[in-house]
Protein backbone atom coordinates (compact mmCIF):
# COMPACT_ATOMS: atom_id res chain seq x y z
CA UNK A 1 0.00 0.00 0.00
CA UNK A 2 1.14 3.44 -1.17
CA UNK A 3 0.23 7.19 -0.08
CA UNK A 4 -0.83 7.61 -3.76
CA UNK A 5 -3.57 4.55 -3.89
CA UNK A 6 -7.29 4.42 -3.43
CA UNK A 7 -7.38 1.84 -0.70
CA UNK A 8 -5.26 4.28 1.22
CA UNK A 9 -6.47 7.74 0.54
CA UNK A 10 -10.47 6.47 0.78
CA UNK A 11 -9.69 3.78 3.40
CA UNK A 12 -6.85 3.31 5.43
CA UNK A 13 -6.22 6.92 6.48
CA UNK A 14 -9.89 8.27 6.94
CA UNK A 15 -10.57 5.23 9.07
CA UNK A 16 -7.25 5.54 11.04
CA UNK A 17 -8.10 9.64 11.35
CA UNK A 18 -11.48 8.74 12.68
CA UNK A 19 -10.23 6.49 15.17
CA UNK A 20 -7.43 8.62 16.33
CA UNK A 21 -10.47 11.72 16.58
CA UNK A 22 -12.15 9.09 18.90
CA UNK A 23 -9.17 9.00 21.28
CA UNK A 24 -9.10 11.76 24.13
CA UNK A 25 -5.77 10.72 25.46
CA UNK A 26 -2.15 10.81 23.89
CA UNK A 27 -1.78 7.74 25.18
CA UNK A 28 -4.74 5.90 23.90
CA UNK A 29 -3.66 8.11 20.63
CA UNK A 30 -0.53 6.69 20.04
CA UNK A 31 -1.53 3.15 20.39
CA UNK A 32 -3.92 3.87 17.55
CA UNK A 33 -1.25 4.74 15.35
CA UNK A 34 1.14 2.37 16.05
CA UNK A 35 -1.69 -0.42 15.35
CA UNK A 36 -2.51 1.59 12.28
CA UNK A 37 1.60 1.62 11.15
CA UNK A 38 1.99 -2.39 12.00
CA UNK A 39 -1.09 -2.73 9.70
CA UNK A 40 0.41 -0.47 6.80
CA UNK A 41 4.07 -1.96 6.82
CA UNK A 42 2.37 -5.54 7.71
CA UNK A 43 -0.06 -5.47 4.29
CA UNK A 44 3.03 -5.01 2.15
CA UNK A 45 5.52 -7.04 4.57
CA UNK A 46 4.00 -9.54 6.72
CA UNK A 47 7.63 -11.17 7.65
CA UNK A 48 9.59 -8.07 7.93
CA UNK A 49 7.60 -5.96 10.20
CA UNK A 50 8.94 -8.17 12.88
CA UNK A 51 13.01 -6.92 12.03
CA UNK A 52 11.38 -3.26 12.64
CA UNK A 53 10.20 -4.35 16.20
CA UNK A 54 13.64 -6.42 16.35
CA UNK A 55 15.73 -3.52 15.58
CA UNK A 56 13.26 -1.21 17.56
CA UNK A 57 13.76 -3.42 20.62
CA UNK A 58 17.37 -3.22 20.83
CA UNK A 59 17.58 0.24 20.35
CA UNK A 60 15.08 0.34 23.17
CA UNK A 61 17.51 -1.92 25.62
CA UNK A 62 20.67 0.08 24.39
CA UNK A 63 19.36 3.51 25.03
CA UNK A 64 17.74 2.79 28.53
CA UNK A 65 21.55 0.88 29.56
CA UNK A 66 23.48 3.72 28.21
CA UNK A 67 21.08 6.08 30.13
CA UNK A 68 20.78 4.25 33.58
CA UNK A 69 23.09 1.73 33.51
CA UNK A 70 26.54 2.17 32.09
CA UNK A 71 28.02 4.67 34.10
CA UNK A 72 31.57 4.63 32.48
CA UNK A 73 32.37 6.62 29.12
CA UNK A 74 34.14 3.69 28.13
CA UNK A 75 31.20 1.26 28.50
CA UNK A 76 29.02 3.85 27.15
CA UNK A 77 30.95 3.83 24.19
CA UNK A 78 31.17 0.33 23.56
CA UNK A 79 27.14 -0.09 23.72
CA UNK A 80 27.03 2.68 21.38
CA UNK A 81 29.52 0.64 19.04
CA UNK A 82 27.68 -2.68 19.33
CA UNK A 83 24.41 -1.14 19.11
CA UNK A 84 25.11 1.10 15.75
CA UNK A 85 27.22 -1.92 14.68
CA UNK A 86 23.99 -4.52 14.97
CA UNK A 87 21.71 -1.99 13.17
CA UNK A 88 24.54 -2.14 10.25
CA UNK A 89 24.47 -5.64 10.08
CA UNK A 90 21.18 -5.84 10.09
CA UNK A 91 20.52 -3.58 7.16
CA UNK A 92 23.82 -4.59 5.31
CA UNK A 93 22.63 -8.36 5.03
CA UNK A 94 19.32 -7.13 3.55
CA UNK A 95 20.78 -4.70 1.19
CA UNK A 96 24.02 -5.37 0.68
CA UNK A 97 24.64 -8.84 0.73
CA UNK A 98 23.77 -9.50 -2.64
CA UNK A 99 25.90 -6.85 -3.72
CA UNK A 100 28.91 -7.76 -1.83
CA UNK A 101 28.65 -11.32 -3.41
CA UNK A 102 28.02 -10.52 -6.86
CA UNK A 103 31.49 -8.56 -6.79
CA UNK A 104 32.82 -11.45 -4.99
CA UNK A 105 31.45 -13.84 -7.63
CA UNK A 106 32.90 -10.98 -10.58
CA UNK A 107 36.31 -11.54 -9.12
CA UNK A 108 36.66 -14.85 -8.11
CA UNK A 109 33.85 -16.88 -9.82
CA UNK A 110 31.96 -17.96 -6.17
CA UNK A 111 29.92 -18.13 -4.58
CA UNK A 112 28.01 -19.78 -8.25
CA UNK A 113 24.54 -18.80 -7.11
CA UNK A 114 23.68 -15.35 -5.31
CA UNK A 115 21.12 -15.67 -2.87
CA UNK A 116 18.11 -13.12 -3.83
CA UNK A 117 17.22 -11.14 -0.93
CA UNK A 118 14.44 -9.27 -0.60
CA UNK A 119 14.77 -5.61 0.73
CA UNK A 120 12.58 -5.04 3.66
CA UNK A 121 10.75 -1.56 2.69
CA UNK A 122 11.88 1.70 4.92
CA UNK A 123 14.66 -0.14 6.21
CA UNK A 124 16.75 2.49 5.31
CA UNK A 125 14.87 5.41 6.62
CA UNK A 126 13.84 3.84 10.10
CA UNK A 127 17.73 2.43 10.41
CA UNK A 128 18.91 6.01 10.35
CA UNK A 129 16.19 7.55 13.04
CA UNK A 130 16.84 4.51 15.28
CA UNK A 131 21.12 5.40 15.38
CA UNK A 132 20.52 9.03 15.48
CA UNK A 133 18.45 8.27 18.91
CA UNK A 134 20.81 6.38 19.74
CA UNK A 135 23.83 8.40 19.99
CA UNK A 136 21.31 11.32 20.69
CA UNK A 137 20.59 9.81 24.07
CA UNK A 138 25.06 8.73 24.75
CA UNK A 139 25.57 12.45 23.73
CA UNK A 140 22.55 13.47 26.73
CA UNK A 141 20.66 15.12 24.05
CA UNK A 142 17.34 13.23 24.92
CA UNK A 143 16.38 11.11 27.38
CA UNK A 144 16.28 7.69 26.85
CA UNK A 145 12.19 6.73 25.91
CA UNK A 146 10.43 4.36 28.66
CA UNK A 147 7.86 2.67 26.96
CA UNK A 148 8.88 0.26 24.01
CA UNK A 149 5.29 1.17 22.50
CA UNK A 150 6.49 4.90 22.18
CA UNK A 151 9.87 4.56 20.70
CA UNK A 152 8.13 1.99 18.27
CA UNK A 153 5.84 4.38 17.58
CA UNK A 154 8.50 6.73 16.83
CA UNK A 155 10.28 4.24 14.55
CA UNK A 156 7.43 2.52 12.11
CA UNK A 157 4.93 5.54 12.11
CA UNK A 158 3.56 5.09 8.84
CA UNK A 159 4.28 8.20 7.97
CA UNK A 160 7.46 8.66 7.31
CA UNK A 161 8.20 5.14 7.83
CA UNK A 162 8.83 3.81 4.46
CA UNK A 163 10.31 6.49 2.47
CA UNK A 164 11.15 9.68 5.16
CA UNK A 165 12.09 11.96 5.83
CA UNK A 166 14.42 11.06 8.17
CA UNK A 167 12.59 12.41 11.61
CA UNK A 168 15.10 12.53 14.71
CA UNK A 169 13.45 11.52 17.95
CA UNK A 170 14.64 15.63 19.17
CA UNK A 171 12.56 16.55 17.38
CA UNK A 172 8.90 14.75 17.57
CA UNK A 173 10.11 13.11 21.37
CA UNK A 174 7.99 16.04 23.24
CA UNK A 175 4.93 15.46 20.49
CA UNK A 176 4.86 11.21 20.98
CA UNK A 177 3.93 12.08 24.51
CA UNK A 178 2.29 15.70 24.87
CA UNK A 179 0.47 16.66 21.76
CA UNK A 180 -2.85 18.41 20.58
CA UNK A 181 -5.39 18.32 17.79
CA UNK A 182 -5.27 22.03 15.92
CA UNK A 183 -8.24 22.49 13.81
CA UNK A 184 -6.07 25.31 11.55
CA UNK A 185 -3.09 22.75 11.96
CA UNK A 186 -5.48 19.78 10.38
CA UNK A 187 -6.80 22.40 7.66
CA UNK A 188 -3.21 22.24 6.46
CA UNK A 189 -2.39 18.90 6.19
CA UNK A 190 -5.11 18.26 4.80
CA UNK A 191 -3.93 20.48 2.35
CA UNK A 192 -0.17 19.62 1.79
CA UNK A 193 -1.29 16.41 1.43
CA UNK A 194 -3.40 16.95 -1.31
CA UNK A 195 -0.80 19.00 -2.79
CA UNK A 196 1.85 16.15 -2.21
CA UNK A 197 -0.77 13.83 -3.95
CA UNK A 198 -1.29 16.02 -6.68
CA UNK A 199 2.59 16.44 -7.45
CA UNK A 200 2.84 12.41 -7.48
CA UNK A 201 -0.13 11.43 -9.76
CA UNK A 202 -0.73 14.57 -11.95
CA UNK A 203 2.76 15.63 -12.46
CA UNK A 204 5.48 12.79 -10.68
CA UNK A 205 3.72 9.92 -12.77
CA UNK A 206 3.76 11.73 -16.10
CA UNK A 207 7.06 12.90 -16.10
CA UNK A 208 7.96 9.25 -15.38
CA UNK A 209 5.79 7.83 -18.23
CA UNK A 210 7.64 10.22 -20.80
CA UNK A 211 11.09 9.41 -19.15
CA UNK A 212 10.64 5.63 -20.22
CA UNK A 213 9.00 6.73 -23.21
CA UNK A 214 12.04 8.91 -24.45
CA UNK A 215 14.53 6.60 -23.29
CA UNK A 216 13.66 2.99 -21.56
CA UNK A 217 11.46 1.44 -18.83
CA UNK A 218 13.25 0.14 -15.72
CA UNK A 219 11.29 -3.23 -16.65
CA UNK A 220 13.18 -3.73 -20.07
CA UNK A 221 16.35 -2.34 -19.08
CA UNK A 222 16.82 -4.41 -15.79
CA UNK A 223 16.14 -7.76 -17.72
CA UNK A 224 18.95 -9.78 -18.52
CA UNK A 225 16.85 -11.53 -21.34
CA UNK A 226 16.02 -7.91 -22.86
CA UNK A 227 18.84 -5.89 -21.80
CA UNK A 228 20.86 -6.03 -25.25
CA UNK A 229 17.47 -4.85 -27.34
CA UNK A 230 17.21 -2.01 -24.31
CA UNK A 231 20.86 -0.54 -25.11
CA UNK A 232 20.04 -0.73 -29.05
CA UNK A 233 16.42 1.30 -28.28
CA UNK A 234 18.11 3.77 -26.20
CA UNK A 235 20.71 3.97 -29.03
CA UNK A 236 18.40 4.95 -31.37
CA UNK A 237 16.62 7.51 -29.79
CA UNK A 238 17.21 10.89 -31.31
CA UNK A 239 19.79 13.38 -29.03
CA UNK A 240 16.40 15.62 -28.65
CA UNK A 241 14.78 12.57 -27.40
CA UNK A 242 17.61 11.48 -24.69
CA UNK A 243 17.85 15.32 -24.00
CA UNK A 244 13.88 15.21 -23.00
CA UNK A 245 14.23 11.63 -21.21
CA UNK A 246 16.89 12.09 -18.85
CA UNK A 247 14.86 16.10 -17.91
CA UNK A 248 11.17 14.07 -17.57
CA UNK A 249 13.70 11.55 -14.87
CA UNK A 250 15.35 14.59 -13.22
CA UNK A 251 11.93 16.01 -12.63
CA UNK A 252 10.29 12.71 -11.71
CA UNK A 253 12.81 12.25 -9.07
CA UNK A 254 12.20 15.24 -7.58
CA UNK A 255 8.56 15.73 -7.69
CA UNK A 256 7.93 11.99 -6.54
CA UNK A 257 10.10 12.03 -3.29
CA UNK A 258 9.05 15.59 -2.45
CA UNK A 259 5.14 14.80 -2.84
CA UNK A 260 6.35 11.83 -0.56
CA UNK A 261 7.77 13.88 1.93
CA UNK A 262 4.69 16.55 1.21
CA UNK A 263 2.19 13.72 2.02
CA UNK A 264 3.75 12.92 4.89
CA UNK A 265 4.28 15.97 6.79
CA UNK A 266 0.51 16.90 6.45
CA UNK A 267 -0.31 13.90 7.84
CA UNK A 268 1.59 14.54 10.37
CA UNK A 269 0.15 17.81 11.26
CA UNK A 270 -3.20 16.17 11.19
CA UNK A 271 -2.77 14.17 14.36
CA UNK A 272 -0.26 16.98 15.68
CA UNK A 273 3.31 15.86 14.96
CA UNK A 274 5.86 18.63 13.16
CA UNK A 275 7.91 17.26 10.26
CA UNK A 276 10.77 19.13 9.03
CA UNK A 277 11.06 20.20 5.67
CA UNK A 278 12.86 17.47 3.29
CA UNK A 279 13.27 20.13 0.13
CA UNK A 280 13.89 24.01 -0.43
CA UNK A 281 13.69 23.67 -4.08
CA UNK A 282 16.96 22.42 -4.88
CA UNK A 283 16.57 22.86 -8.53
CA UNK A 284 17.14 26.79 -7.91
CA UNK A 285 20.59 26.15 -6.19
CA UNK A 286 23.12 27.92 -7.58
CA UNK A 287 26.34 25.80 -6.41
CA UNK A 288 26.58 22.34 -5.72
CA UNK A 289 27.11 22.90 -1.56
CA UNK A 290 23.52 24.79 -2.09
CA UNK A 291 21.79 22.11 -4.18
CA UNK A 292 22.93 19.48 -0.77
CA UNK A 293 21.51 21.76 1.70
CA UNK A 294 18.01 21.98 -0.50
CA UNK A 295 17.93 18.41 -1.82
CA UNK A 296 17.13 15.35 0.89
CA UNK A 297 17.64 17.56 3.78
CA UNK A 298 17.18 15.33 6.32
CA UNK A 299 19.58 12.85 4.42
CA UNK A 300 22.25 15.69 4.26
CA UNK A 301 21.97 16.63 7.75
CA UNK A 302 22.09 13.08 9.25
CA UNK A 303 25.30 12.55 7.60
CA UNK A 304 26.87 15.65 8.59
CA UNK A 305 25.51 15.09 12.23
CA UNK A 306 26.31 11.75 12.53
CA UNK A 307 29.37 11.07 10.20
CA UNK A 308 31.09 14.15 9.36
CA UNK A 309 31.34 15.99 12.24
CA UNK A 310 32.34 13.06 14.19
CA UNK A 311 34.99 12.34 11.95
CA UNK A 312 36.21 15.81 12.54
CA UNK A 313 34.55 17.49 9.92
CA UNK A 314 36.94 20.35 8.77
CA UNK A 315 38.38 20.79 11.94
CA UNK A 316 41.64 18.94 11.53
CA UNK A 317 42.58 20.62 8.19
CA UNK A 318 42.05 20.45 4.79
CA UNK A 319 43.32 16.99 4.09
CA UNK A 320 41.34 15.81 6.60
CA UNK A 321 38.42 17.49 5.59
CA UNK A 322 38.53 15.92 1.71
CA UNK A 323 39.25 12.40 3.48
CA UNK A 324 35.87 12.86 5.65
CA UNK A 325 33.80 14.75 2.70
CA UNK A 326 35.41 11.82 0.85
CA UNK A 327 33.73 8.93 3.12
CA UNK A 328 30.45 11.02 3.73
CA UNK A 329 29.90 10.78 -0.16
CA UNK A 330 30.83 7.15 -0.86
CA UNK A 331 28.27 5.92 2.04
CA UNK A 332 25.63 8.85 0.88
CA UNK A 333 26.35 6.47 -3.07
CA UNK A 334 25.90 3.67 -0.83
CA UNK A 335 22.72 4.44 1.09
CA UNK A 336 20.68 4.72 -2.40
CA UNK A 337 20.63 1.25 -3.34
CA UNK A 338 23.82 -1.56 -3.31
CA UNK A 339 25.15 -0.69 -7.04
CA UNK A 340 28.39 0.83 -7.86
CA UNK A 341 26.39 3.27 -9.86
CA UNK A 342 25.35 4.97 -6.61
CA UNK A 343 29.02 5.22 -5.43
CA UNK A 344 29.97 6.92 -8.58
CA UNK A 345 26.98 9.18 -8.64
CA UNK A 346 28.08 9.99 -4.77
CA UNK A 347 31.46 10.25 -5.56
CA UNK A 348 30.15 12.24 -9.16
CA UNK A 349 29.14 15.31 -6.06
CA UNK A 350 32.19 14.88 -3.84
CA UNK A 351 34.45 15.74 -6.97
CA UNK A 352 32.60 19.24 -7.20
CA UNK A 353 32.14 19.82 -3.62
CA UNK A 354 35.49 19.52 -3.07
CA UNK A 355 36.12 21.78 -6.64
CA UNK A 356 33.91 24.27 -4.72
CA UNK A 357 35.69 24.37 -1.42
CA UNK A 358 38.97 24.88 -3.19
CA UNK A 359 37.54 28.08 -4.21
CA UNK A 360 35.61 28.27 -6.85
CA UNK A 361 32.37 28.36 -4.56
CA UNK A 362 34.18 32.46 -4.75
CA UNK A 363 33.58 32.89 -7.98
CA UNK A 364 30.20 31.72 -8.08
CA UNK A 365 29.46 33.60 -5.66
CA UNK A 366 31.05 37.10 -7.48
CA UNK A 367 29.15 35.44 -10.93
CA UNK A 368 25.66 36.38 -11.74
CA UNK A 369 23.08 34.28 -9.79
CA UNK A 370 21.77 32.34 -12.90
CA UNK A 371 25.45 31.77 -14.16
CA UNK A 372 25.77 29.37 -10.50
CA UNK A 373 22.03 28.05 -10.98
CA UNK A 374 23.11 26.79 -14.64
CA UNK A 375 26.35 25.56 -13.64
CA UNK A 376 24.71 23.53 -11.09
CA UNK A 377 21.64 22.40 -13.10
CA UNK A 378 24.08 20.69 -15.82
CA UNK A 379 25.87 18.97 -13.23
CA UNK A 380 22.94 17.88 -11.18
CA UNK A 381 21.36 16.61 -14.68
CA UNK A 382 24.28 14.54 -15.22
CA UNK A 383 24.93 13.27 -12.13
CA UNK A 384 20.87 11.69 -12.67
CA UNK A 385 22.23 10.29 -15.63
CA UNK A 386 24.83 7.59 -13.47
CA UNK A 387 22.02 7.76 -10.70
CA UNK A 388 19.29 6.21 -12.92
CA UNK A 389 21.32 3.54 -14.74
CA UNK A 390 22.84 0.72 -12.65
CA UNK A 391 23.63 -0.91 -15.67
CA UNK A 392 27.09 0.93 -16.88
CA UNK A 393 27.03 -0.24 -20.40
CA UNK A 394 23.71 2.22 -20.66
CA UNK A 395 25.74 5.50 -19.60
CA UNK A 396 28.26 5.95 -22.64
CA UNK A 397 25.41 5.26 -24.89
CA UNK A 398 23.15 7.89 -23.26
CA UNK A 399 26.06 10.79 -23.18
CA UNK A 400 26.69 9.22 -26.92
CA UNK A 401 23.49 10.04 -27.51
CA UNK A 402 23.05 13.59 -26.38
CA UNK A 403 25.63 14.56 -28.59
CA UNK A 404 24.18 12.51 -31.68
CA UNK A 405 27.19 10.22 -31.64
CA UNK A 406 25.30 7.06 -31.85
CA UNK A 407 24.28 8.01 -35.50
CA UNK A 408 21.08 9.03 -33.94
CA UNK A 409 20.15 12.41 -35.63
CA UNK A 410 19.29 15.30 -33.94
CA UNK A 411 15.48 15.11 -33.95
CA UNK A 412 12.96 12.11 -35.31
CA UNK A 413 8.74 12.92 -35.94
CA UNK A 414 8.48 10.72 -32.98
CA UNK A 415 10.00 12.87 -30.23
CA UNK A 416 8.77 16.03 -31.83
CA UNK A 417 5.16 14.99 -31.70
CA UNK A 418 5.58 13.25 -28.53
CA UNK A 419 7.21 16.79 -27.28
CA UNK A 420 4.34 19.13 -29.30
CA UNK A 421 1.41 16.95 -27.78
CA UNK A 422 2.79 17.62 -23.97
CA UNK A 423 4.29 21.02 -24.34
CA UNK A 424 1.41 22.70 -21.80
CA UNK A 425 2.38 19.80 -19.35
CA UNK A 426 6.36 20.41 -19.75
CA UNK A 427 5.67 23.83 -18.87
CA UNK A 428 3.67 22.96 -16.19
CA UNK A 429 5.67 20.77 -14.30
CA UNK A 430 9.01 22.83 -14.91
CA UNK A 431 7.63 26.15 -13.06
CA UNK A 432 6.16 23.29 -10.18
CA UNK A 433 9.90 23.14 -8.98
CA UNK A 434 10.77 26.35 -8.91
CA UNK A 435 9.14 28.24 -6.09
CA UNK A 436 6.64 30.92 -8.50
CA UNK A 437 3.95 29.32 -6.72
CA UNK A 438 4.67 30.06 -3.46
CA UNK A 439 5.54 33.64 -4.28
CA UNK A 440 2.51 33.88 -6.07
CA UNK A 441 0.74 32.59 -2.94
CA UNK A 442 2.01 35.00 -0.74
CA UNK A 443 1.89 37.84 -3.28
CA UNK A 444 -2.02 37.35 -3.12
CA UNK A 445 -2.21 36.57 0.80
CA UNK A 446 -0.71 40.40 0.46
CA UNK A 447 -3.17 41.60 -1.34
CA UNK A 448 -5.53 40.69 0.68
CA UNK A 449 -6.29 43.73 2.21
CA UNK A 450 -10.42 43.46 2.84
CA UNK A 451 -12.57 40.98 4.01
CA UNK A 452 -13.86 40.21 0.60
CA UNK A 453 -10.54 39.53 -0.60
CA UNK A 454 -9.58 37.81 2.22
CA UNK A 455 -12.90 35.58 2.39
CA UNK A 456 -12.33 34.77 -1.30
CA UNK A 457 -8.35 33.48 -0.43
CA UNK A 458 -9.89 31.49 2.56
CA UNK A 459 -12.69 29.73 0.37
CA UNK A 460 -10.04 28.85 -2.75
CA UNK A 461 -7.93 27.71 0.19
CA UNK A 462 -10.45 24.98 0.55
CA UNK A 463 -11.37 24.49 -2.93
CA UNK A 464 -8.05 24.12 -4.61
CA UNK A 465 -6.81 21.23 -2.62
CA UNK A 466 -10.77 19.76 -2.93
CA UNK A 467 -10.23 20.18 -6.88
CA UNK A 468 -6.38 18.21 -6.57
CA UNK A 469 -8.10 15.54 -4.83
CA UNK A 470 -10.49 14.65 -7.07
CA UNK A 471 -8.20 15.04 -10.33
CA UNK A 472 -5.55 12.87 -8.37
CA UNK A 473 -8.29 10.55 -7.80
CA UNK A 474 -9.47 10.28 -11.71
CA UNK A 475 -5.76 10.06 -12.69
CA UNK A 476 -5.59 7.09 -9.86
CA UNK A 477 -8.47 4.81 -11.39
CA UNK A 478 -7.30 2.34 -13.70
CA UNK A 479 -3.94 3.52 -13.41
CA UNK A 480 -0.96 0.64 -13.51
CA UNK A 481 1.63 2.99 -13.55
CA UNK A 482 2.00 4.63 -9.88
CA UNK A 483 5.54 3.54 -8.71
CA UNK A 484 7.36 5.22 -5.69
CA UNK A 485 11.31 5.71 -6.39
CA UNK A 486 12.73 5.73 -3.30
CA UNK A 487 11.10 2.92 -1.87
CA UNK A 488 14.12 0.78 -3.28
CA UNK A 489 15.97 2.15 -0.86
Amino acid sequence: MVFSSLIFIYAFLPITLMLYAVGKKTNLRNYILLIASLVFYTWGEPVYVLILVAMTFIDWISALLLQNVCEKKRTKKVVLIVTIALNLLIIGFFKYTGFFLSNVNAIFGVPETIPNIILPIGISFYTFQLVSYVVDVYREDVNAQKKFSNLLLYSSLFYQCIAGPIVRYSDVHNEIENRRIDFTEVCEGISRFSVGLAKKCLLANICGSLSDQLLVSDAFMNSPETVTAALSEVASRSAVGVFFGVLFYMLQIYLDFSAYSDMAIGMGLMVGFHFKENFNYPYIANSVTDFWRRWHISLSTFFRDYVYIPLGGNRKGKARTYINLLIVWFLTGLWHGASWNFVLWGLFFCAFLFIEKAGFSKTLKNAPKFVGVIYTMIIVYFGWILFRFSDFRFIPVVLKGLLGLNNNGFLDFETKALLNSNIVFIIIAIISVTPVTKKLKEFIISKCDTHKKQTAFEIASIVIPVILLILSTLTLVGDSYNPFLYFQF
